[in-house]
This record gives C-alpha cells, structure tokens and sequence, in this order.
C-alpha cells in the first residue's frame, strides 16, 4: 500500500449536519420555518438520479456544483422559496463549507505520514479545494471524478487515481463509509478500507450492512485506521 484515496462526503465530513445549518441560517435571514433536516435529505437524494441523468446522456457532463444547484432550485421552487440569483450561488456553496468529523484532520494527518493521501470524491475541483481550505485536511493533492469525466463507481475514476498518483491499482487503498464505493473500487483491483459513519444520515438513519472480511480493513474512524495502519 502506497497512497489512500478518501471517499469525502460522508466518509471525511458530515455533510448533513453542515447542510442543515446552513439552511437554518438561511431560513433566520427570512424568517422562513421549514423542515430543514427533510430538505437537506432531500437535496442529497437528488445526487444520485442526476448523475445518472449524465451517466444516460440526458445532460452533458455537469460539475457537482451544478447538478447540486439545479437540484436545489427545483426544492426551492417545491417548497414556494423565492431567492436571487446571489442568494442560490451562495446557499449552493454550502458544499464547499463541509465540517469535518471529529476524528478527520488529526487521522488525516497520522496517515500523511506514512501514505499520500487524496481526495477521489465525485465533487469538483474546485469545491474539494473550498473545502479542504475550510476544514483543514492536509491533503497532499485533491483528485476529482471530473478530472475523468466519469463520476465514482465507474471504473475510469478509480483507475485513474492510481494512474494520476502512478501507482498499480493494488497499492492504492480507498477508504470509504460507503460499501458500494468499496466494492467498486474492490472491482477495479483497489485495496478497501471501510469506516463506520454511523451518524451519517441522522440519528435514525439507514445503517451499512458490512460481511465479516468483505473489506481489507474496516475501522471505526480515522484514528482507529491509523492505528491499524501504524501510522
């Protein structure tokens, strides 16, 4: 194992909780009550069926931030919010205000110091560098599905890590809370490192369903990772 490339949202921040207030702050500016913990699931729903809409040649290739954006119009307008134009762009940039989990830039920095590290994460460029710049992960570069124009879990994105990071696809480990990121990448003949993000989705939201052995590593969080890497 030479370098690991990190799944980001979700697996290094939490995006729902982030999203949630930053909606809030919106709504007090307005004065507008809604159920902002349902919006924010409902934009991060909307994710997957629009990059699909891509993947089926309904639309062009789109940056994250733009399919995130038109998602977040269409939820406006369900929900009878009007905002200028100014006011979308900035509450669209919420994705690139991600706080970190607890665990994220102390584990990161561990694992630096024995691997590369780097994003390959389906957002853009330049949202991955926003965030990285606001929450502090000291990657050692940031790799983006749009440098492929293939969105994860084509094979082209993860293949493509390993060739940007020139690296075998078996000395490239990528870590990850989502098992069907893993068995992806696991496909294309990456190594695989899950971390349990139990609080991903809420309090009450869906769990991942893991076999015993199904993943080379599988840890609690960045720390314990680390530590199972001897980093």
């Amino acid at each position: 194992m030479k370098a690991l490339a990190f799944d980001v949202f979700g697996t290094v921040v939490d995006w729902r909780s982030s999203i949630i207030a930053e909606l809030a702050a919106f709504g007090n500016t307005r004065g507008l009550q809604r159920d902002w913990p349902a919006f924010a699931d409902a934009w991060r729903a909307g994710y997957a069926p629009a990059m699909d809409r891509v993947r089926r040649g309904e639309l062009p290739w789109t940056r994250i931030d733009d399919l995130h954006r038109q998602i977040l119009v269409s939820l406006l307008t369900e929900a009878g919010i009007e905002a200028g134009d100014d006011e979308v762009d900035h509450l669209n940039r919420a994705w690139h205000r991600l706080n970190p989990w607890p665990d994220a830039v102390a584990g990161l920095t561990r694992l630096k110091d024995r691997f590369v590290i780097t994003t390959l994460s389906n957002g853009n460029l330049s949202l991955l560098t926003s965030m990285a710049k606001h929450a502090g992960l000291p990657w050692d570069c940031v790799i983006s599905a749009e440098l492929f124009r293939h969105y994860k879990p084509d094979p082209e994105a993860y293949l493509g890590c390993a060739e940007l990071l020139d690296v075998a696809p078996g000395e490239l480990t990528l870590v990850a809370a989502h098992p069907s990121d893993l068995r992806a990448a696991q496909a294309a003949g990456l190594g695989t490192a899950y971390v349990a993000r139990p609080r991903e989705h809420g309090p009450h939201g869906e769990l991942h369903v893991v076999e015993p052995g199904e993943f080379d590593v599988v840890a609690t969080d960045f720390l314990d990772l680390a530590d199972q890497l001897g980093a």
